[in-house]
C-alpha cells in the first residue's frame, strides 16, 4: 500500500523509521563511549546529547521533545518543547540520551542511550520528579500486580500465575535508602533481590524479557525514565503501574500543568503512560543483562541495539559495525 493510497502515512513509514531510531542512539552511544571509565559523567552525557541532537535532523519526522534534558533554559539540546527531524508525521519523543551517566563514567555495567516514538499526545507530560514503579513481563494475567498492594502480595500473585516457587522470583530494585523496606519485605515474603546502582529503564526492561533474570521491577526512580521503560514495556507486551511522587506543592503544580484535567498523584496504567503505536530503540554503552557495550577499535565501532515497535511486538537486535572514516557524527 502506498502512502497515498493510506490516510495514515505513518502506519507505512514506521518500518524505516525504527531503523532511523536505531541510527540516533548508536550515535549517542559511540559518542558517549569515549568517555567509559574516565571518570567525567558531565562529558560523556554531552557527548551523547550532541550526537543524539544531531542524528535527529536525518530522521523523517515532525518531533517535539516531550521526555528531555530538562527545561529551555535548563539544556541547549533536546529540552522539553524542542523541534527535531527533518519533517514528517508529527510525533511526540522521549529521550534519555545516556542512561547511566555514572555507569558510563565508572566503566560499569547497563549504560544504554535510549530514544521512544509515539504519534503526538501519546506520551504522559511527566516532570524531573520520582516515580514509583512497577513492572512485569508478558504472558500473566491482567492486572497481576497492583501499587497498591503489598510487595509481599505482588511477589505471591506473580509466582502463582508463573507456576514457580516465590524462591525462584527475583525482584530487581535500585540500591538506595529509601528501598530498604521494599528490600526487607522481598527478602521476608521468600523472593530474591537484585540491586543495581542506576540504570533503571534497563532493568524495567529486563522484567519483561523471558531470557533475563529478573521477573520484576519494583520501586522509586526518575519519572522521565518511567515514560521511557513504560514505551518499551508497550512493545514487549509487559505490565506497568505507576504514579508520581512530589517532595513539595510546586512540583505538584507543575505536574498539573503538564496534564490538566488529571489528577497528578492517581495511580497510572500502562496506557496512561505510553499509547498509541509507539517506537523504542536502546544502544548498549557498557555491558550489561540487557545489551553488549561498544566495543572500539582505531578505525571502527562495534554496537548492538533493541528496537521494537508496540504494533507488531516485534523486537530486533541489531548489531551495527560503524565506519570513523565514513561516518557524519563525530568520534574522538
Amino acid at each position: 500500500m502506498s502512502a497515498e493510497t493510506n490516510s495514515h502515512p505513518y502506519v507505512v513509514s514506521d518500518r524505516n523509521l525504527a531503523l532511523e531510531l536505531v541510527r540516533v542512539t548508536e550515535a549517542a552511544a559511540v559518542a558517549s563511549a569515549h568517555w567509559t571509565g574516565r571518570g567525567k559523567k558531565n562529558d560523556a552525557d554531552g557527548a551523547a546529547v550532541e550526537a543524539m541532537r544531531k542524528a535527529f535532523d536525518t530522521v523523517a519526522i515532525d518531533g517535539t521533545v516531550v521526555i528531555g534534558e530538562g527545561e529551555m533554559d535548563e539544556a541547549p539540546m533536546l529540552y522539553i518543547g524542542e523541534k527535531v527531524g527533518a519533517g514528517g508525521p508529527a510525533m511526540d519523543i522521549a529521550v534519555d540520551p545516556l542512561e547511566g551517566t555514572n555507569l558510563c563514567a565508572k566503566d560499569m555495567p547497563n549504560a544504554i542511550t535510549v530514544v521512544a516514538l509515539a504519534e503526538r499526545g501519546n506520551f504522559l507530560h511527566a516532570p524531573d520528579v520520582y516515580m514509583d514503579k512497577l513492572i512485569v513481563g508478558a504472558g500473566l494475567p491482567d492486572d497481576v500486580i497492583d501499587l497498591d498492594a503489598s510487595i509481599g502480595e505482588n511477589l505471591r500473585n506473580l509466582a502463582k500465575a508463573r507456576g514457580r516457587h516465590i524462591g525462584d522470583i527475583t525482584l530487581c530494585a535500585l540500591e538506595r535508602e529509601r528501598h530498604e523496606e521494599l528490600i526487607s519485605k522481598t527478602r521476608e515474603a521468600g523472593a530474591r533481590v537484585r540491586l543495581i546502582s542506576d540504570g533503571d529503564v534497563a532493568a524495567g526492561i529486563a522484567a519483561c524479557l523471558e531470557t533475563s533474570s529478573v521477573d520484576i521491577y519494583a520501586g522509586s526512580g526518575g519519572a522521565p525514565e518511567g515514560v521511557l521503560a513504560a514505551a518499551a514495556v508497550r512493545c514487549m507486551g509487559g505490565q506497568m503501574q505507576a504514579r508520581l511522587m512530589f517532595e513539595d506543592d510546586a512540583q505538584r503544580e507543575r505536574a498539573q500543568k503538564m496534564n490538566p484535567n488529571k489528577q497528578p498523584d492517581r495511580k497510572l496504567g500502562l496506557l496512561d503512560l505510553a499509547s498509541g503505536d509507539v517506537l523504542f530503540s536502546a544502544t548498549g554503552v557498557t555491558t550489561g543483562f540487557l545489551l553488549k557495550g561498544v566495543k572500539r577499535m582505531p578505525h571502527r565501532a562495534v554496537t548492538h541495539s533493541l528496537v521494537m515497535r508496540s504494533k507488531s511486538g516485534t523486537l530486533r537486535f541489531i548489531e551495527g559495525y560503524h565506519n570513523y572514516n565514513t561516518k557524519t557524527w563525530s568520534v574522538s
